[in-house]
């Protein structure tokens, strides 16, 4: 499978010049010194653009009744997939970075979730890979959430990939 992939950028643009645990750690006691209760979303979405599909995760902070901000990464694969394939991959990118910034989440006391931008209506083509999605973000130790609670995914990533 081929790759580009770019560094962390916030959603002004402007690239995240440290390791992201850095930042994250940065983050947790910049917001924990300001008073704020804090809540992590992480999720990742995707677009077929031609023969590329481009990837989008992010790192959504919600400031419990105080507005958010939040990091991407977005990637590129040339790698041709079903729709399953692909919300699987999805979901798969937004456990690789979830799973090492849990402890410092765990650390700082806030609480995180992993979005998934699959559809909890049969009728919808990436119904088919609910189950799976569940089960590995469920069996990671994650809390779960797919469409229409998967705002990280579903609205946050969308906006990067459209």
């Amino acid at each position: 499978m081929e790759q580009l992939q770019q560094k962390w950028r916030r959603l002004d643009r402007s690239l995240v010049e440290r390791d992201i645990e850095d930042e994250i750690r940065a983050a947790l006691v910049r917001e924990k010194e300001a008073g704020h209760e804090l809540k992590v979303c992480i999720g990742t979405d995707s677009q077929v653009k031609g023969t590329e599909t481009e990837f989008a995760t992010v790192i959504v902070f919600i400031r419990k009744g105080k507005g958010g901000f939040m990091y991407v990464n977005s990637e590129i694969s040339r790698q041709k997939m079903s729709v399953k394939e692909r919300m699987l991959k999805e979901v798969a990118r937004s456990i690789a970075v979830a799973y090492p910034l849990s402890r410092l989440f765990t650390l700082y006391g806030v609480d995180m979730e992993v979005h998934a931008d699959i559809n909890t209506n049969p009728g919808f083509k990436s119904n088919d890979a609910l189950k799976e999605a569940m089960g590995y973000i469920l069996g990671m130790g994650f809390s779960f959430r797919a469409k229409p609670e998967a705002f990280a995914s579903s609205s946050c990533a969308n906006k990067v990939v459209q």
